[in-house]
């Protein structure tokens, strides 16, 4: 882990995302890039009879530009960074576009290895309808998204709960927690949740873990079968609040347009819901 992006929108949610970030790159000796995407040009209309308008974004926007520095630095300042993080290197990258395609544009051209970024969730007719730009990103982004709800500032990992599947795909999930267990040392936990459309036994279902985590090289990880279940993603949050876990390990498949519509995702679904910070592994 070289290259850690930060979207900051300057709220206390980005910031405790900062914070995070900052912890990890102590680890790891990675570069914190903390990126403000302004959505104010995008929006901006180069048309003749609209001069008015795009005179007074074009104006807006100039500001915004004058004013960005500050904004880092108290940004900096409220994140306690020299005195915390002193030693971790800063890079600040403002860009205008939309906010998730101009952070999957600059994960994939700059090879960022993780993306931190808080969240407030959505719930209700938010949800339905729109989303949070969290599980936006989680669906696009080529590389894995920490994602911290509110209220968390700091990791600290004693007990991780991985739910899966336990496919051949989830290879990639193991291998992750591997690395991040190696960074904090907490105990691992496996959720399984049943197909309601087969009935595997307890012996399988532990033969299929224990055949990925001797791939992966991973021991002592913990396995329970939760049993059969309607909603996939209130029997996971249900396991975590029950085991007093710190944090999720997810991958996700990020299906999109009609896909996405039909059957959504577990993965951004459980991570608009969760008080714990989430890490959504793209399956691809």
């Amino acid at each position: 882990m070289k290259k850690i992006l930060v979207p900051v929108d300057f709220s206390s949610a980005s910031q405790a995302a900062f914070r995070v970030a900052c912890q990890l790159a102590k680890k790891t000796e990675a570069t914190v890039f903390l990126l403000n995407v302004n959505e104010m040009a995008a929006a901006t209309l180069p048309i003749a009879e609209y001069t008015y308008v795009g005179s007074a974004l074009a104006e807006a926007e100039a500001n915004y530009g004058s004013q960005i520095s500050d904004r880092f630095n108290a940004f900096k300042v409220g994140a306690n960074f020299e005195e915390d993080f002193g030693e971790v290197e800063l890079v600040f990258v403002v860009k205008e576009g939309l906010l998730t395609p101009t952070i999957t544009k600059m994960v994939e051209e700059d090879e960022m290895d993780i993306i931190v970024m808080g969240s407030l969730g959505a719930s209700g007719w938010k949800e339905a309808l729109i989303g949070s730009n969290t599980e936006k990103v989680i669906r696009y982004a080529p590389c894995p998204v920490l994602v911290i709800p509110e209220g968390v500032n700091e990791l600290n990992l004693e007990k991780v709960v991985v739910p899966s599947t336990l496919k051949p795909d989830q290879v990639q999930v193991f291998e992750m927690v591997k690395f991040w267990q190696r960074l904090f040392g907490f105990a691992i936990e496996t959720l399984y949740i049943n197909d309601p459309l087969s009935t595997p036994t307890y012996g399988s279902i532990e033969a299929e873990k224990n055949r990925i985590m001797e791939r992966v090289g991973l021991l002592n990880v913990y396995l329970h079968p939760y049993g059969l279940t309607l909603s996939e993603e209130a029997a996971i949050l249900d396991y975590v609040h029950e085991t007093e876990a710190d944090m999720l390990i997810m991958g996700t498949h990020q299906r999109r347009g009609i896909s996405h519509l039909m059957f959504g995702s577990v993965t951004e679904n459980t991570a608009n819901h969760s008080d714990k910070p989430l890490l959504a592994i793209p399956l691809n």
